[in-house]
């Protein structure tokens, strides 16, 4: 018989820890939360100081039984789920349904599932944190009250099944309100004037930034004809070189907003996708010649905290591997933003010896992509910052100024192993030829050039979520499930890589920005953030903050209610040209629990309905036909002829307009950045690097 239990999340935490506890211990599972709020009613008592009616959870009736069944046989329990508020609010629920004393010590955190993380863990248990459990109390009761009065009132004004929330109606509106920014952008048109000019035997660009020491404006062609007239035959000299050594410093490690940001630029994952595999990096993965090992620290966090132990491990890696002129003097200390739980650590591995490479054959796929993503970016961030040789030349001829720039690699310290997702975007990336003033010029070409100013961009899940973080809009732990709902639900739908607002996300957003200004205003969600914030830090009382909101937000319901007697909003279905078959009318466009589809408006006396069809530029390389974009059953877009089953040609690249010099079928990209051009018919073998 074990004398001591310990009570995990998941199974895979459960066997991790259970290899490194031994006997006398047993590791069980609760499979996340026992007990919640009651899905059929409100299950918080307004009247009697927001008293929350926690009741088992449907489904897990086995598990309840099998936990007191064990807890029974134990002498001490110990309480080990996540390290974070929710973590705490499982253990508070577990401790209650045990009936066991709120004034033992017998709460345990792991920040990382290794055998030092663990030691350290229960070598340091404490007492239930109550302010951590009313902090999700009143985080858990907020988001029931304004679910459970707000879902109503929009059945009954808008349309039934539609739900409201108080992180992500602000969600769906940063994403609306970008939408109107695009509609309402007007075009500019602008001009430049660009040379490229020739020195020891290598070309270079140059733009046009001054006519007669001002600076240019040129809103036309116009102008732009006027300086290639001025300029024809004109001879060119460098006038001024400027050169200087910047540093460039790397990234601090990985929080969860910037994990899930630059997973979603480089690998393409989701948010919801990342934080699935990098729970099952944190909780243990069987590693050959290790055993079971959680690969990562805890991957909830806002905190850059970095602890001594694991800079010295990456100090000694980093010179050993690269040497000493890669190590900086002193280990790189990154400040956390205010209100970062520096509690834990960020997110980082466990263990450094286990190099992506070397973990790599236990790994499925994804778990590689995102543990080397994690490894990299924490060995870089201890690296020596990088020396650019960077040089900015003027070339003047007959009054007229260029400029060109550009910068070389002096020493590439932390970029030898890693580069920001944003660096092969950079345009200044580029090698000028060896330039001194006085030096004259070989002009190759001179052109103007039409360009128009462009409408922001839509937001990306990436970018999405840089803006919650910014606007202090939701927590490390709410990013993934609150993009994920506004997408179920259907407010918002992706477009490419793109978030899109659907007509009724806008049509949402309009009546909640009308009768519920403070649930959709950026200011008050960030505060009423910030005042978990203080409840977890024992600076507020839960019960005061919840009525202080549930006041005004009685109020503000019935005035909407009362503003809305007798009306109903009704959303506009988006007509397209597809033409039904049956009756001639154009379809329309309709949403269902699988997504979009098209149906007949003349609903119920014409029922047809067909799946939304997305067509490539690209033709299949097996039989000619279309090529159409298809979803596989987890939601990533794949390509296949629109002749299946008949052809059953598929891939996962992307079919591109330009057509194969060999054999003349469509090219398709492979690789995401700095990828090739590849032809994908039997025999044919063509492929070029993306220039």
């Amino acid at each position: 018989m074990s004398n001591n239990l310990v009570i995990v999340e998941s199974p895979a935490k459960a066997k991790t820890i259970q290899k490194y506890l031994g006997n006398g211990y047993e590791v069980i599972a609760s499979m996340g939360h026992v007990r919640d709020l009651p899905k059929s009613k409100l299950g918080v008592d307004t009247d009697n100081n927001f008293e929350p009616q926690y009741v088992d959870m449907k489904g897990k009736e086995d598990v309840i039984k099998e936990l007191k069944k064990h807890a029974k046989k134990c002498e001490k329990i110990y309480l080990a789920t996540d390290p974070d508020r929710e973590g705490e609010a499982i253990s508070w629920h577990i401790a209650q349904m045990l009936k066991l004393d709120m004034n033992d010590d017998n709460r345990v955190e792991f920040n990382e599932i290794t055998k030092t993380g663990i030691q350290n863990g229960m070598s340091n248990p404490h007492k239930i944190n109550i302010d951590l459990v009313n902090a999700q109390q009143a985080r858990r009761i907020l988001d029931r009250l304004v679910g459970y009065k707000l879902s109503p009132f929009l059945w009954k004004k808008v349309k039934r099944g539609l739900s409201a929330g108080r992180v992500q109606s602000v969600a769906v509106r940063i994403v609306v309100e970008r939408e109107e920014e695009i509609k309402k952008f007007l075009p500019k048109e602008y001009w430049s004037v660009d040379a490229v000019f020739s020195a020891s035997g290598k070309d270079f660009k140059a733009s046009l930034v001054s006519v007669d020491e001002k600076k240019i404006d040129m809103p036309d062609g116009k102008f732009a004809q006027d300086i290639l007239e001025r300029l024809k035959g004109a001879e060119y000299a460098v006038t001024a070189v400027r050169k200087k050594v910047v540093k460039k410093q790397p990234s601090p490690p990985f929080i969860t907003s910037t994990l899930q940001q630059d997973a979603s630029r480089r690998l393409g994952f989701a948010s919801k996708r990342t934080m699935k595999i990098a729970q099952e990096l944190y909780e243990g993965i069987d590693i050959q010649g290790v055993g079971a090992v959680g690969l990562i620290t805890y991957m909830r966090t806002d905190s850059l905290r970095i602890s001594e132990e694991a800079q010295d491990s990456a100090r000694d890696y980093i010179e050993k591997v690269y040497g000493k002129n890669y190590l900086p003097a002193t280990p790189k200390v990154y400040k956390s933003k205010k209100n970062a739980q520096d509690a834990h650590e960020a997110i980082r591995p466990s263990i450094i010896d286990l190099t992506p490479a070397r973990v790599k054959s236990s790994l499925n796929d994804e778990q590689y992509k995102l543990y080397k993503l994690i490894w990299e970016r924490f060995i870089a961030c201890q690296m020596e910052n990088a020396l650019l040789d960077t040089v900015s030349v003027d070339i003047e001829s007959r009054g007229c100024m260029f400029r060109a720039s550009g910068y070389s690699v002096k020493f590439d310290g932390f970029t030898a192993l890693y580069t920001e997702s944003s660096d092969s975007d950079d345009e200044n990336k580029k090698e000028l030829p060896p330039l001194s003033e006085g030096d004259k010029l070989v002009l190759k070409s001179l052109a103007g050039n039409q360009h128009f100013t462009q409408p922001p961009a839509r937001y990306s899940e990436a970018t999405l979520i840089k803006a919650l973080e910014e606007n202090g809009i939701g927590r490390p732990s709410t990013y993934a499930p609150t993009i994920s709902t506004i997408i179920s639900r259907m407010y918002v739908e992706h477009e490419g890589k793109q978030l899109k607002p659907t007509k009724l996300g806008e049509v949402i957003t309009e009546l909640m920005k009308e009768h519920f200004k403070n649930i959709v205003d950026y200011k008050f969600t960030a505060q009423m953030e910030n005042n978990l914030d203080c409840i977890e830090h024992g600076e507020k009382d839960w019960i005061k903050t919840l009525d202080e909101f549930y006041k005004d937000f009685e109020d503000t319901l019935k005035k909407a209610e009362d503003a809305m007697e007798g009306k109903r909003v009704k959303v506009p279905d988006e007509e397209t040209d597809v033409v039904c078959e049956k009756c001639g009318r154009k379809m329309v466009i309709k949403y269902g629990p699988y997504g979009k589809f098209l149906a007949c408006p003349g609903f119920p006396e014409c029922d047809n309905t067909k799946k939304i069809v997305q067509e490539t530029k690209g033709s299949c390389p097996l039989c000619g036909k279309k090529i159409l974009v298809k979803k596989s059953k987890r939601g990533r877009s794949f390509y296949g002829c629109e002749g299946y089953p008949e052809c059953n040609f598929m891939t996962w690249n992307e079919p591109v307009e330009e057509k194969c010099p060999q054999c003349g079928s469509s090219l398709f990209r492979k690789g995401k950045k700095d990828g090739k051009l590849v032809c994908e018919k039997p025999d044919c073998g063509y492929e070029r690097d993306i220039k």
